[in-house]
């Protein structure tokens, strides 16, 4: 698409560029220079991975969504005059299984996600958090929007859910959109990662693969004349964007998110004290050597992203730059987002958080790093209540109680250590925030063999598959071969099926596996959540049918701590470091085999000629002369080939062979 307008000095980059770092809010704006060019200039602001963060928390870095809301509405207002055109994106996992969820899904009408988020975004990507609690919550966040805009999501296909294909039909949800500004045609395409089906809970939602979507969606999109195109996709880990630009063609901007990763220029305001990823923007070559700006930032509304892309008449762009801004804890709050989502929100959460269900003698360890490598007192606490759900619930489904139980390690959230004293409900909340529900289900002992390998194939490395369990001990081998699935795919086996599970045990000191290999016997009862149940983390659980026992996971911990603990979590039972449920144990050293035996040396001799004495034969062959004793004690009384025999050191004859010691 080609402007019309009078060509403008590129300079003015220069001013847009300290105008934009002056977007903060402090007071006394400079008032910008009109631009003028051959060119377009549009400012992108962006977040992504806000996640229900709604209410502020100083202690933990969060300013909270009403103070976000304040500056982005005050960044948009100041960058309106500067560029050309303003566009407001963010890449998904707009909100996430948490207390503040819980209570905001317990109400009537739009959650408060919603309600927040109203009116600051042209369009938004969907990331895996968002189908956490299924299509219908999906649907009813997309819903409560006042005025509607698009979400979008080129590699998804919703038509096999009823909620979402109707949004999709209305086209609210859809794979891109074109936004206008400044006179202009923005492209904006989405993108969630292919991992959906098997991190999340999407249910009917198909995911393709990302390239070949988003292709197919920049070619769409240029054959409308559209020459300026965004993509705002959620695939977990910005080095996943950057792999896929390198086989792109056709998108101008990336915005990245699900990652969490902190992309920052030195003067930058967002996470000053840590470590970026990359500059902000990374700037990487397109399957066309086209460089292409990545962008993204910390999640949690803490900071705001702002890129200034120059493009020609032809759409290229000719110049970037930008920065990263964190929201201030100096902002006044937004004083809508403040009245109808904080003050109501932190009022019913505060209720949740005063509901104290029992007292604990320990720390609980939660850490997210911790549950998702090894075996935790909290995470012990999480599977027993599974366990005990089943047992206390099996009898009224006519069905047998559990033997084990599971808790996958990315199901508990709080990522934090819980101290002694007073456990509440809302600590409940904070580790077990997902719509996931206890199951019982039936599973033969090679399989519950194959499950085990899959949940420690990631080790060293933290994965949301590693298990925290009840009923048995494991032992496994670290260092032995990890189990290879097709974990963008359907879970396949794609290479070695794993060699690291070497031994379980059931309390009651049932064998199930020893020595790596499986002991043949009755198929185990099975207690764990519904997401694991239909495949989740590629458990191989899919195919067995199982009973829903109508509670969830956050209930039956719960219960669990309130009515079967009588509300005592004791040090006895749930240790300090965890009870070595889980055990990683070194294989055992091969034995050294025994040196061979060094061999005899060879005697070293010597033929006497003229002149030899055995002063100078010492000399010559063992280095010092003073050793000729030696010589002489070896070879005293030997016979020699003329019958003589050596009886006097200072008589050696022409001819005599003599035996020389070690040099």
């Amino acid at each position: 698409m080609t402007s019309t307008r009078p060509k403008k000095p590129i300079a003015v980059l220069a001013m847009v560029s300290a105008v934009l770092a002056s977007l903060t809010l402090s007071a006394g704006a400079q008032t910008p220079q009109p631009i003028s060019a051959d060119t377009f200039t549009l400012i992108i602001l962006h977040n992504n991975d806000g996640e229900s963060k709604l209410l502020p928390d100083e202690d933990a870095g969060l300013p909270g969504v009403a103070r976000f809301a304040a500056q982005m509405k005050q960044m948009q207002a100041l960058a309106a005059p500067v560029g050309d055109g303003v566009i407001t994106l963010t890449s998904g996992d707009n909100f996430l299984a948490s207390q503040e969820l819980g209570v905001s899904l317990a109400r009537e009408g739009a959650l408060y996600d919603s309600i927040a988020l109203s009116g600051l975004y042209d369009a938004m990507a969907l990331g895996n958090h968002d189908f956490d609690l299924g299509p219908e919550v999906t649907a009813r966040f997309i819903e409560g929007f006042d005025p509607a805009i698009p979400f979008l999501s080129a590699n998804a296909d919703f038509s096999d859910e009823p909620s979402l294909a109707a949004l999709v039909e209305a086209g609210t949800l859809a794979a891109s959109t074109i936004i206008e500004t400044g006179g202009q045609q923005i492209g904006v395409i989405g993108a969630v990662t292919p991992l959906l089906p098997n991190i999340s809970s999407p249910r009917n939602v198909v995911v393709s693969d990302v390239l070949a979507a988003v292709s197919a969606e920049a070619e769409s999109l240029t054959e409308r004349g559209v020459n300026k195109i965004i993509l705002v996709s959620h695939l977990q880990d910005v080095d996943e964007e950057i792999d896929l630009i390198a086989s792109l063609s056709g998108v101008d901007v990336v915005i990245a998110g699900g990652g969490d990763d902190l992309l920052r220029n030195d003067g930058d305001t967002c996470m000053p004290d840590d470590e970026p990823a990359g500059p902000y923007p990374t700037l990487v070559a397109d399957s066309d050597d086209v460089e292409v700006p990545v962008i993204t930032a910390p999640g949690g509304y803490r900071c705001i992203g702002a890129l200034i892309v120059t493009f020609d008449a032809d759409g290229n762009i000719v110049n970037t730059t930008g920065r990263s801004t964190a929201v201030s804890f100096a902002v006044t709050p937004d004083p809508d987002v403040q009245s109808n989502v904080v003050e109501p929100l932190a009022e019913a959460v505060a209720e949740v958080d005063a509901d104290v269900i029992g007292t604990s003698e320990v720390d609980l360890d939660g850490r997210r790093a911790m549950v998702r490598t090894t075996s935790t007192n909290q995470g012990n606490l999480h599977a027993d209540a599974l366990r005990a759900t089943g047992a206390n619930l099996a009898e009224s489904f006519g069905i047998s109680p559990p033997d084990v139980a599971i808790q996958n390690g990315g199901g508990i959230r709080n990522d934090a250590v819980i101290p002694a004293g007073d456990v509440t409900t809302g600590d409940t909340w904070d580790i077990a925030p997902f719509r996931n529900f206890v199951v019982v289900v039936e599973i033969p002992r090679e399989t519950f063999h194959v499950l085990l390998e899959q949940a420690v194939d990631r080790i060293p490395g933290a994965g949301g598959q590693f298990a925290q369990i009840s009923g048995f001990t494991m032992s496994y081998d670290p260092t032995a071969v990890a189990r290879e699935t097709d974990r963008a795919g359907d879970c396949s086996l794609i290479g070695d099926p794993g060699a690291r599970v070497r031994d379980v045990v059931l309390d009651d000191g049932t064998v199930i596996v020893s020595d790596g290999a499986v002991v043949p016997g009755d198929p185990l009862m099975l207690a764990t959540i519904d997401f694991l149940a239909g495949g989740g983390d590629c458990y191989p659980l899919a195919d067995l049918e199982f009973t829903k026992l109508g509670v969830s996971y956050q209930q039956a911990l719960a219960e669990y701590i309130s009515v079967d603990l009588g509300g005592e979590i004791t040090a006895d039972d749930y240790p300090v470091g965890g009870d070595n449920r889980i055990i990683a144990v070194a294989p055992e050293p091969e034995p050294e085999p025994e040196p061979e035996p060094e061999p005899e040396p060879e005697p070293t001799t010597v033929t006497v000629v003229r002149g030899n004495t055995l002063w100078r034969l010492a000399a010559v062959h063992l280095g010092s002369g003073a050793r000729w004793s030696e010589i002489y004690e070896l070879n005293m009384g030997r016979v020699q080939a003329d019958g003589r025999r050596l009886t006097n050191p200072h008589l050696i004859l022409i001819g005599w062979v003599l035996e020389l010691p070690a040099a």
